[in-house]
């Protein structure tokens, strides 16, 4: 798939999704795609960057990742940060490092998911709470700030 139909993908998969902002979901896929690009990800972690939460939040399924016609590297990438449901963050974040492209993507999707503009519109409780989520996370994967 080239990139524009791996887009085209995701936003389709991710029709009618807001954020916790009441965003549409599209403009969260977009921003990490744009941090992968900014932080000089490769295609294939764009790629990964676009379908990052796809399987997660069952907008595809896990058959159709395996079945698409993307690298080996970039379903690898969407399956290392794809949370599982009672899996603890330790077991996540180490998935992450071992799995070759995958700390990039994950970077720009914390940045993006901790961006204060975005936790400024959030109820002072959830605010602080995926502050400090985010923030464990990070140190998890032994990124600054």
């Amino acid at each position: 798939m080239t990139l524009a139909q791996v887009e085209a993908t995701a936003r389709a998969a991710h029709t009618g999704q807001t954020d916790k902002a009441g965003r549409p979901y599209a403009e969260h896929l977009q921003a990490v795609a744009e941090g992968v690009r900014a932080r000089g990800g490769d295609e294939e972690q764009i790629a990964a960057a676009w379908l990052h939460d796809a399987v997660e939040d069952d907008a595809l399924s896990a058959r159709w990742l395996h079945e698409a016609a993307l690298s080996s590297r970039t379903k690898g990438i969407v399956l290392a940060v794809t949370k599982r449901a009672g899996e603890p963050p330790e077991a996540y974040a180490a998935r992450i490092l071992a799995t070759p492209g995958a700390l990039l993507v994950k970077e720009a999707d914390l940045a993006h998911n901790a961006d204060p503009a975005r936790l400024a519109v959030l109820d002072a409780a959830t605010r602080e709470r995926l502050t400090e989520k985010y923030a464990r996370m990070r140190a998890l994967l032994g990124l600054a700030g």
